[in-house]
Protein backbone atom coordinates (compact mmCIF):
# COMPACT_ATOMS: atom_id res chain seq x y z
CA UNK A 1 0.00 0.00 0.00
CA UNK A 2 0.28 2.25 -0.27
CA UNK A 3 2.11 4.19 0.80
CA UNK A 4 1.81 5.92 4.20
CA UNK A 5 1.37 7.79 7.66
CA UNK A 6 1.79 8.18 11.83
CA UNK A 7 5.85 8.40 12.00
CA UNK A 8 5.77 5.46 14.77
CA UNK A 9 6.82 1.76 15.79
CA UNK A 10 3.51 0.12 17.20
CA UNK A 11 3.83 -3.08 17.97
CA UNK A 12 0.71 -4.69 18.32
CA UNK A 13 -1.47 -1.98 19.78
CA UNK A 14 1.55 -0.14 21.09
CA UNK A 15 3.80 2.99 19.82
CA UNK A 16 7.70 2.40 21.18
CA UNK A 17 9.64 4.73 18.79
CA UNK A 18 12.38 4.89 16.26
CA UNK A 19 13.26 3.17 12.91
CA UNK A 20 16.26 1.45 14.87
CA UNK A 21 13.41 -0.94 17.14
CA UNK A 22 13.00 -2.96 13.58
CA UNK A 23 15.83 -4.82 14.77
CA UNK A 24 15.39 -4.47 18.48
CA UNK A 25 11.85 -5.69 17.85
CA UNK A 26 11.78 -8.06 15.26
CA UNK A 27 14.94 -9.93 16.35
CA UNK A 28 14.97 -12.50 13.00
CA UNK A 29 11.29 -13.00 13.10
CA UNK A 30 8.95 -14.52 15.62
CA UNK A 31 9.52 -16.50 18.73
CA UNK A 32 8.32 -20.05 20.39
CA UNK A 33 7.99 -19.46 24.49
CA UNK A 34 8.62 -22.93 26.56
CA UNK A 35 4.60 -23.48 26.84
CA UNK A 36 4.32 -23.50 22.96
CA UNK A 37 3.23 -20.01 22.28
CA UNK A 38 4.35 -18.60 19.22
CA UNK A 39 4.93 -15.11 18.30
CA UNK A 40 4.59 -13.68 15.31
CA UNK A 41 5.80 -10.62 13.70
CA UNK A 42 4.89 -8.57 11.02
CA UNK A 43 6.55 -5.82 9.44
CA UNK A 44 4.00 -2.78 7.42
CA UNK A 45 4.36 0.39 6.54
CA UNK A 46 1.19 2.92 6.37
CA UNK A 47 -2.47 1.69 6.77
CA UNK A 48 -2.88 -1.73 6.26
CA UNK A 49 -6.38 -2.19 8.02
CA UNK A 50 -5.46 -5.58 10.09
CA UNK A 51 -6.45 -4.78 13.47
CA UNK A 52 -9.48 -7.00 13.35
CA UNK A 53 -8.04 -9.60 11.75
CA UNK A 54 -4.66 -9.66 14.01
CA UNK A 55 -7.75 -10.44 16.87
CA UNK A 56 -9.65 -12.77 14.31
CA UNK A 57 -7.22 -14.94 14.04
CA UNK A 58 -5.11 -15.05 17.49
CA UNK A 59 -9.00 -15.71 18.80
CA UNK A 60 -8.58 -18.33 16.47
CA UNK A 61 -5.33 -20.17 17.05
CA UNK A 62 -4.86 -18.93 20.61
CA UNK A 63 -1.18 -19.99 20.66
CA UNK A 64 0.13 -17.36 18.73
CA UNK A 65 0.65 -13.67 19.41
CA UNK A 66 0.64 -10.96 16.74
CA UNK A 67 2.84 -7.75 16.88
CA UNK A 68 3.25 -5.46 14.25
CA UNK A 69 6.12 -3.20 13.65
CA UNK A 70 4.43 -0.11 11.81
CA UNK A 71 6.34 2.93 9.96
CA UNK A 72 4.93 5.40 7.96
CA UNK A 73 7.61 7.09 5.52
CA UNK A 74 8.05 3.97 2.78
CA UNK A 75 10.83 5.25 1.01
CA UNK A 76 12.94 7.17 3.73
CA UNK A 77 12.18 5.14 6.77
CA UNK A 78 10.77 1.63 5.80
CA UNK A 79 12.83 0.37 2.95
CA UNK A 80 16.18 1.12 4.45
CA UNK A 81 15.25 -0.47 7.14
CA UNK A 82 14.14 -3.78 4.96
CA UNK A 83 17.13 -3.50 3.07
CA UNK A 84 19.27 -3.48 6.06
CA UNK A 85 17.54 -6.10 8.44
CA UNK A 86 17.37 -8.19 4.62
CA UNK A 87 20.95 -8.02 4.55
CA UNK A 88 22.07 -8.77 7.69
CA UNK A 89 20.41 -11.95 8.03
CA UNK A 90 18.35 -10.46 10.98
CA UNK A 91 15.92 -8.37 12.31
CA UNK A 92 12.89 -8.59 9.70
CA UNK A 93 9.82 -10.06 10.90
CA UNK A 94 8.27 -13.10 10.06
CA UNK A 95 6.11 -11.52 7.62
CA UNK A 96 7.15 -8.45 5.61
CA UNK A 97 5.19 -5.99 3.26
CA UNK A 98 6.68 -5.24 0.06
CA UNK A 99 5.20 -2.29 -1.65
CA UNK A 100 4.45 -1.44 -5.57
CA UNK A 101 7.68 0.08 -5.89
CA UNK A 102 10.41 -2.41 -4.22
CA UNK A 103 8.67 -4.92 -5.21
CA UNK A 104 11.24 -5.78 -8.29
CA UNK A 105 14.16 -4.84 -5.88
CA UNK A 106 13.02 -7.38 -3.86
CA UNK A 107 11.55 -10.50 -5.92
CA UNK A 108 14.28 -10.08 -8.97
CA UNK A 109 17.22 -9.64 -6.81
CA UNK A 110 16.45 -10.88 -3.60
CA UNK A 111 13.99 -13.49 -3.57
CA UNK A 112 16.20 -16.61 -1.89
CA UNK A 113 15.76 -14.27 1.34
CA UNK A 114 11.92 -15.26 1.09
CA UNK A 115 9.89 -18.36 1.77
CA UNK A 116 8.37 -20.57 -1.28
CA UNK A 117 4.52 -20.02 -0.55
CA UNK A 118 3.94 -22.51 -2.72
CA UNK A 119 4.94 -25.04 -0.48
CA UNK A 120 2.71 -24.13 2.47
CA UNK A 121 -0.31 -24.03 0.15
CA UNK A 122 -0.21 -21.02 -1.81
CA UNK A 123 -0.22 -22.51 -5.65
CA UNK A 124 -3.90 -23.77 -5.12
CA UNK A 125 -5.01 -20.22 -4.26
CA UNK A 126 -3.94 -18.82 -7.68
CA UNK A 127 -7.84 -17.51 -8.09
CA UNK A 128 -7.89 -15.76 -5.23
CA UNK A 129 -5.79 -12.74 -7.10
CA UNK A 130 -5.69 -10.44 -9.56
CA UNK A 131 -3.64 -12.24 -12.76
CA UNK A 132 -1.05 -9.23 -12.70
CA UNK A 133 -1.14 -9.01 -8.98
CA UNK A 134 -0.32 -12.77 -8.73
CA UNK A 135 2.74 -12.95 -11.50
CA UNK A 136 3.95 -9.82 -9.82
CA UNK A 137 3.98 -12.11 -6.51
CA UNK A 138 6.73 -14.58 -8.40
CA UNK A 139 10.24 -14.65 -8.51
CA UNK A 140 12.57 -15.34 -11.48
CA UNK A 141 12.49 -19.31 -11.00
CA UNK A 142 8.61 -18.61 -10.84
CA UNK A 143 8.45 -19.49 -6.90
CA UNK A 144 5.10 -17.80 -4.99
CA UNK A 145 7.44 -15.36 -2.72
CA UNK A 146 4.34 -13.02 -2.04
CA UNK A 147 0.90 -12.62 -1.75
CA UNK A 148 -0.94 -10.01 -3.02
CA UNK A 149 -3.09 -7.57 -0.75
CA UNK A 150 -4.53 -4.61 -1.73
CA UNK A 151 -3.89 -1.90 -4.75
CA UNK A 152 -4.24 1.43 -5.07
CA UNK A 153 -6.63 3.05 -7.50
CA UNK A 154 -6.81 6.55 -8.22
CA UNK A 155 -8.94 9.62 -7.00
CA UNK A 156 -8.57 12.83 -6.02
CA UNK A 157 -9.86 14.27 -2.37
CA UNK A 158 -10.51 18.10 -1.97
CA UNK A 159 -11.40 20.31 1.27
CA UNK A 160 -15.28 20.98 0.94
CA UNK A 161 -15.46 23.72 3.02
CA UNK A 162 -12.11 25.31 1.29
CA UNK A 163 -13.80 25.06 -2.20
CA UNK A 164 -16.78 26.64 -0.70
CA UNK A 165 -14.73 29.62 0.36
CA UNK A 166 -13.28 30.07 -2.69
CA UNK A 167 -16.59 30.28 -4.58
CA UNK A 168 -15.54 27.01 -6.71
CA UNK A 169 -18.43 23.68 -7.18
CA UNK A 170 -18.53 21.62 -4.03
CA UNK A 171 -20.60 18.68 -5.88
CA UNK A 172 -17.93 15.88 -6.52
CA UNK A 173 -19.32 15.14 -10.24
CA UNK A 174 -18.92 19.22 -11.18
CA UNK A 175 -15.51 19.24 -9.33
CA UNK A 176 -14.43 16.10 -11.30
CA UNK A 177 -15.97 18.09 -14.95
CA UNK A 178 -13.16 21.39 -13.75
CA UNK A 179 -10.45 19.00 -14.21
CA UNK A 180 -10.32 16.39 -16.36
CA UNK A 181 -6.45 17.08 -17.07
CA UNK A 182 -4.07 18.44 -15.59
CA UNK A 183 -3.75 21.55 -17.18
CA UNK A 184 -7.47 22.37 -16.28
CA UNK A 185 -6.62 20.74 -12.50
CA UNK A 186 -3.72 23.65 -12.37
CA UNK A 187 -5.71 26.07 -14.04
CA UNK A 188 -8.83 25.39 -11.35
CA UNK A 189 -5.58 25.73 -8.81
CA UNK A 190 -4.89 29.19 -10.29
CA UNK A 191 -8.95 30.13 -9.36
CA UNK A 192 -8.71 28.52 -5.89
CA UNK A 193 -5.62 30.85 -5.15
CA UNK A 194 -7.07 34.32 -6.52
CA UNK A 195 -9.74 33.68 -4.09
CA UNK A 196 -7.24 34.31 -1.41
CA UNK A 197 -8.52 31.78 1.40
CA UNK A 198 -5.44 31.91 3.24
CA UNK A 199 -4.97 27.97 2.30
CA UNK A 200 -3.07 26.77 -0.69
CA UNK A 201 -4.17 24.30 -3.37
CA UNK A 202 -2.08 21.86 -3.23
CA UNK A 203 0.39 20.68 -0.15
CA UNK A 204 3.34 19.78 -2.06
CA UNK A 205 3.63 18.80 -5.67
CA UNK A 206 5.30 15.38 -4.47
CA UNK A 207 2.49 13.48 -4.46
CA UNK A 208 1.23 14.89 -7.83
CA UNK A 209 4.23 14.24 -9.29
CA UNK A 210 4.04 10.72 -8.16
CA UNK A 211 -0.11 10.54 -9.08
CA UNK A 212 1.03 11.26 -12.97
CA UNK A 213 4.22 8.96 -13.03
CA UNK A 214 1.60 6.08 -11.93
CA UNK A 215 -0.92 7.21 -14.87
CA UNK A 216 1.76 7.27 -17.94
CA UNK A 217 2.16 3.69 -19.12
CA UNK A 218 4.30 0.85 -18.83
CA UNK A 219 7.53 2.13 -16.78
CA UNK A 220 8.93 5.16 -15.13
CA UNK A 221 12.52 5.55 -13.79
CA UNK A 222 13.42 2.57 -15.17
CA UNK A 223 13.06 0.19 -18.45
CA UNK A 224 12.42 -3.31 -18.18
CA UNK A 225 16.31 -3.97 -18.57
CA UNK A 226 16.28 -2.11 -15.25
CA UNK A 227 18.54 1.07 -16.86
CA UNK A 228 17.55 4.00 -15.47
CA UNK A 229 15.75 6.08 -18.00
CA UNK A 230 14.24 9.47 -16.42
CA UNK A 231 15.71 11.61 -18.22
CA UNK A 232 14.32 10.48 -21.34
CA UNK A 233 10.99 9.00 -20.31
CA UNK A 234 7.86 11.00 -21.39
CA UNK A 235 6.13 10.08 -18.18
CA UNK A 236 8.70 11.70 -15.93
CA UNK A 237 9.42 14.78 -18.22
CA UNK A 238 6.01 15.63 -18.53
CA UNK A 239 5.21 14.76 -14.90
CA UNK A 240 8.06 16.90 -13.90
CA UNK A 241 6.84 20.07 -16.14
CA UNK A 242 3.31 19.95 -14.75
CA UNK A 243 4.83 20.17 -10.88
CA UNK A 244 7.26 22.57 -11.84
CA UNK A 245 3.92 24.48 -13.35
CA UNK A 246 2.16 24.10 -9.64
CA UNK A 247 5.28 25.17 -7.87
CA UNK A 248 5.50 28.20 -10.25
CA UNK A 249 2.10 29.66 -9.97
CA UNK A 250 2.46 29.24 -6.15
CA UNK A 251 0.02 26.44 -5.66
CA UNK A 252 1.74 25.11 -2.99
CA UNK A 253 1.95 25.16 0.66
CA UNK A 254 5.21 23.54 0.63
CA UNK A 255 4.71 21.02 2.98
CA UNK A 256 7.14 17.86 2.83
CA UNK A 257 4.54 14.55 2.12
CA UNK A 258 4.38 12.19 5.46
CA UNK A 259 6.23 15.44 7.49
CA UNK A 260 4.64 16.26 11.16
CA UNK A 261 3.70 19.90 9.55
CA UNK A 262 2.01 18.14 6.37
CA UNK A 263 0.09 16.04 8.72
CA UNK A 264 -0.81 19.47 10.67
CA UNK A 265 -1.72 20.65 7.65
CA UNK A 266 -4.50 18.25 6.91
CA UNK A 267 -5.67 18.58 10.51
CA UNK A 268 -5.84 22.65 9.80
CA UNK A 269 -7.09 22.95 6.19
CA UNK A 270 -3.97 24.01 5.25
CA UNK A 271 -4.29 22.96 1.39
CA UNK A 272 -7.46 21.61 -0.56
CA UNK A 273 -6.64 18.69 -2.83
CA UNK A 274 -4.70 15.61 -2.52
CA UNK A 275 -4.11 12.85 -4.73
CA UNK A 276 -6.25 9.42 -3.09
CA UNK A 277 -5.52 6.43 -4.16
CA UNK A 278 -7.82 3.89 -1.60
CA UNK A 279 -5.32 4.02 0.97
CA UNK A 280 -5.03 7.85 1.17
CA UNK A 281 -8.79 7.98 2.41
CA UNK A 282 -7.69 6.00 5.81
CA UNK A 283 -4.76 8.50 6.46
CA UNK A 284 -6.82 11.91 5.84
CA UNK A 285 -9.97 10.42 8.37
CA UNK A 286 -7.44 9.17 11.21
CA UNK A 287 -4.98 12.58 11.01
CA UNK A 288 -7.73 15.44 10.47
CA UNK A 289 -9.93 13.31 13.19
CA UNK A 290 -13.44 14.64 14.26
CA UNK A 291 -12.98 17.79 13.44
CA UNK A 292 -12.60 16.81 9.37
CA UNK A 293 -15.42 14.91 9.22
CA UNK A 294 -17.61 16.43 5.78
CA UNK A 295 -14.91 18.61 5.30
CA UNK A 296 -13.23 16.05 2.84
CA UNK A 297 -14.90 14.65 0.09
CA UNK A 298 -13.63 12.43 -3.14
CA UNK A 299 -14.07 13.16 -7.07
CA UNK A 300 -12.36 11.28 -10.16
CA UNK A 301 -8.78 12.19 -10.47
CA UNK A 302 -7.16 14.30 -13.56
CA UNK A 303 -5.93 12.22 -16.62
CA UNK A 304 -6.84 8.72 -16.97
CA UNK A 305 -7.01 7.45 -13.89
CA UNK A 306 -3.70 4.91 -12.43
CA UNK A 307 -2.89 3.13 -9.58
CA UNK A 308 -0.19 4.17 -7.04
CA UNK A 309 0.41 1.97 -4.00
CA UNK A 310 -0.72 -1.75 -3.38
CA UNK A 311 1.97 -4.58 -1.49
CA UNK A 312 2.43 -8.04 -1.03
CA UNK A 313 2.98 -10.19 2.20
CA UNK A 314 6.35 -12.16 1.95
CA UNK A 315 7.22 -15.15 4.68
CA UNK A 316 11.22 -14.64 5.61
CA UNK A 317 13.79 -16.78 5.93
CA UNK A 318 14.47 -15.63 8.95
CA UNK A 319 11.42 -16.92 10.03
CA UNK A 320 11.57 -19.60 12.65
CA UNK A 321 8.12 -20.74 11.79
CA UNK A 322 7.38 -20.30 8.44
CA UNK A 323 4.70 -22.41 8.40
CA UNK A 324 2.65 -20.53 10.54
CA UNK A 325 3.79 -17.06 8.86
CA UNK A 326 2.76 -18.72 5.69
CA UNK A 327 -0.90 -19.17 7.21
CA UNK A 328 -1.16 -15.61 8.16
CA UNK A 329 0.10 -14.67 5.06
CA UNK A 330 -2.89 -16.37 3.33
CA UNK A 331 -5.76 -15.52 6.07
CA UNK A 332 -4.61 -12.13 5.58
CA UNK A 333 -4.58 -11.63 2.02
CA UNK A 334 -7.59 -14.06 1.47
CA UNK A 335 -10.96 -12.54 -0.16
CA UNK A 336 -12.36 -12.32 2.91
CA UNK A 337 -9.57 -11.17 4.50
CA UNK A 338 -8.92 -8.10 2.13
CA UNK A 339 -12.55 -7.12 2.47
CA UNK A 340 -11.98 -6.91 6.14
CA UNK A 341 -9.36 -4.84 5.30
CA UNK A 342 -11.46 -2.78 3.26
CA UNK A 343 -14.30 -2.30 5.94
CA UNK A 344 -11.41 -1.04 7.94
CA UNK A 345 -9.43 0.98 5.85
CA UNK A 346 -10.12 1.65 2.36
CA UNK A 347 -7.30 -0.48 0.77
CA UNK A 348 -8.33 -1.66 -2.66
CA UNK A 349 -8.60 -5.38 -2.70
CA UNK A 350 -6.75 -7.33 -5.45
CA UNK A 351 -8.97 -10.10 -5.26
CA UNK A 352 -11.61 -10.62 -8.17
CA UNK A 353 -14.12 -11.68 -5.24
CA UNK A 354 -13.43 -9.04 -2.54
CA UNK A 355 -13.63 -6.67 -5.92
CA UNK A 356 -17.16 -7.81 -6.72
CA UNK A 357 -18.19 -8.10 -3.03
CA UNK A 358 -21.14 -5.41 -2.60
CA UNK A 359 -19.43 -4.69 0.38
CA UNK A 360 -16.75 -2.74 -1.58
CA UNK A 361 -18.98 -1.74 -4.65
CA UNK A 362 -21.87 -0.17 -2.29
CA UNK A 363 -19.53 1.11 0.22
CA UNK A 364 -20.26 4.46 1.00
CA UNK A 365 -17.62 6.39 3.51
CA UNK A 366 -20.15 8.36 6.04
CA UNK A 367 -16.45 10.48 7.13
CA UNK A 368 -16.03 11.85 3.63
CA UNK A 369 -20.03 13.07 2.92
CA UNK A 370 -21.40 9.87 2.14
CA UNK A 371 -18.44 9.48 -0.96
CA UNK A 372 -19.12 6.30 -3.03
CA UNK A 373 -15.78 5.56 -2.50
CA UNK A 374 -16.51 1.81 -3.20
CA UNK A 375 -17.82 2.40 -6.86
CA UNK A 376 -15.30 4.81 -7.61
CA UNK A 377 -12.35 2.96 -6.93
CA UNK A 378 -13.65 -0.95 -8.19
CA UNK A 379 -15.20 0.26 -11.16
CA UNK A 380 -12.12 0.28 -13.17
CA UNK A 381 -9.76 -2.02 -10.51
CA UNK A 382 -9.96 -4.95 -12.56
CA UNK A 383 -8.69 -3.37 -15.61
CA UNK A 384 -5.45 -1.91 -14.00
CA UNK A 385 -2.27 -2.73 -15.34
CA UNK A 386 1.40 -3.12 -13.91
CA UNK A 387 3.84 -0.43 -13.67
CA UNK A 388 7.60 -1.66 -13.91
CA UNK A 389 9.33 0.09 -11.31
CA UNK A 390 12.90 -1.25 -11.28
CA UNK A 391 15.40 -2.81 -8.62
CA UNK A 392 16.43 1.01 -7.69
CA UNK A 393 12.94 2.35 -8.06
CA UNK A 394 12.61 3.59 -4.05
CA UNK A 395 16.62 5.26 -3.85
CA UNK A 396 15.04 6.92 -7.46
CA UNK A 397 11.77 8.31 -6.23
CA UNK A 398 13.74 9.42 -3.15
CA UNK A 399 16.08 11.92 -5.31
CA UNK A 400 13.26 13.12 -7.21
CA UNK A 401 10.84 13.98 -3.84
CA UNK A 402 14.24 15.69 -2.38
CA UNK A 403 14.83 17.47 -5.99
CA UNK A 404 10.79 18.74 -6.20
CA UNK A 405 11.07 19.88 -2.45
CA UNK A 406 14.07 21.79 -3.43
CA UNK A 407 12.43 23.29 -6.07
CA UNK A 408 9.63 24.45 -4.90
CA UNK A 409 10.74 26.21 -1.48
CA UNK A 410 12.86 27.81 -3.75
CA UNK A 411 16.55 26.33 -2.76
CA UNK A 412 16.88 25.56 -6.46
CA UNK A 413 15.72 26.73 -9.58
CA UNK A 414 13.54 23.95 -11.30
CA UNK A 415 16.87 23.13 -14.15
CA UNK A 416 19.17 23.00 -11.14
CA UNK A 417 17.04 20.95 -9.34
CA UNK A 418 16.23 19.21 -12.49
CA UNK A 419 19.29 18.43 -13.21
CA UNK A 420 20.10 17.19 -9.08
CA UNK A 421 17.41 15.01 -9.68
CA UNK A 422 19.29 12.85 -12.72
CA UNK A 423 22.82 13.17 -11.22
CA UNK A 424 21.84 11.00 -8.12
CA UNK A 425 19.41 8.87 -9.42
CA UNK A 426 22.10 7.80 -11.57
CA UNK A 427 24.38 7.37 -8.38
CA UNK A 428 21.95 5.88 -6.32
CA UNK A 429 20.78 3.71 -9.16
CA UNK A 430 24.89 2.76 -10.14
CA UNK A 431 24.67 3.93 -13.59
Amino acid sequence: MRASNRRHWKVAAAAVGAVALLTATACGGGDTAEDGEITLTIDTFGVFGYDALFEQYMEENPNITIEENNLSDLNADYVPALQQNIAAGDGAGDIVAIEEGIVQQFYLSQSDNFVDLGEYGAADIEGNYLPWKWELGKDAEGRVVGLGTDIGGMSMCYNKSLFEDAGLPTDREEVGARWETWEDFIALGEEFQKAETGASFVSTVTPYFNAMNAQGGTHTFFDTENNLVAESNPVITDSWDLAEQMADKGLSANLPMWSDEWNAGIQNNVFATLPCPAWMLGHIESTAGESGRDRWDVASVPGNGGNWGGSWLSVTTQSEHPEEAADLAMFLSSPEGQTSAWNEANTLPSSPQALEDPAVTEFTRDYFNQAPVGAIYSETAQQLEPVYYGVHNAQVSEEFRKALEAMEQGQASPSEAWDQAISNSERAAGQ
